[in-house]
């Protein structure tokens, strides 16, 4: 199976918004009803105000993942600052079929490879202290623990982040 990592379609951002909703509640980073998990299922908002990417099997066209980069100036950058690129949501479908192929790999290098191409200096992110998996991804590629920028966006949300220095990634 071939997958690209491609910017949304409109016609795919009902199933980019279902697939990461459904992945945070599957792997119980979120609640069915929580607040965050209606964001998820809003990708045409993040299309609008930030860059909406899928990774999509080009044999089906079956979305398999969905990632948001936000560039310096979107709202949808938590944690970024000045020429720092930050990218959110991203998730892979909850289907043993699409789980443990790369593709969030491959989502995490197309994101490092857009914010070199605008000439970025560092790549932020955010994360729950339970997706490790996620983690051992991000490590691999080069991104290090930012300590002095986890934080809580809301009251018993706790997050960790990382970041990549662009002169180091991984391509």
């Amino acid at each position: 199976m071939s997958i690209v990592v491609r910017p949304a379609l409109p016609s795919e951002y009902d199933a980019a918004g279902h697939l990461v909703a459904e992945a945070f509640i599957a792997d119980g980073h979120i609640g069915r009803e929580a607040d965050y998990a209606k964001l998820l299922r809003d990708p045409a908002d993040r299309a609008e105000k930030a860059e909406l990417l899928v990774a999509v099997d080009e044999e089906t066209g079956a979305v398999l993942g969905s990632v948001t980069f936000a560039a310096p100036g979107s709202p949808y950058a938590d944690i970024a600052e000045g020429h720092e690129g930050e990218f959110r949501m991203l998730a892979v479908a909850p289907d043993p079929a699409a789980r443990g192929r790369g593709i969030g790999e491959l989502m995490v290098r197309a994101v490092i490879a857009r914010a070199a191409e605008l000439g970025l200096t560092r790549i932020v992110m955010s994360t729950q202290p339970g997706m490790t998996h996620a983690h051992r991804i991000y490590e691999r590629l080069g991104f290090v623990r930012t300590p002095d920028r986890d934080w809580s966006p809301v009251p018993g949300i706790d997050l960790v982040t990382y970041a990549l220095e662009l002169r180091s990634a991984v391509g």
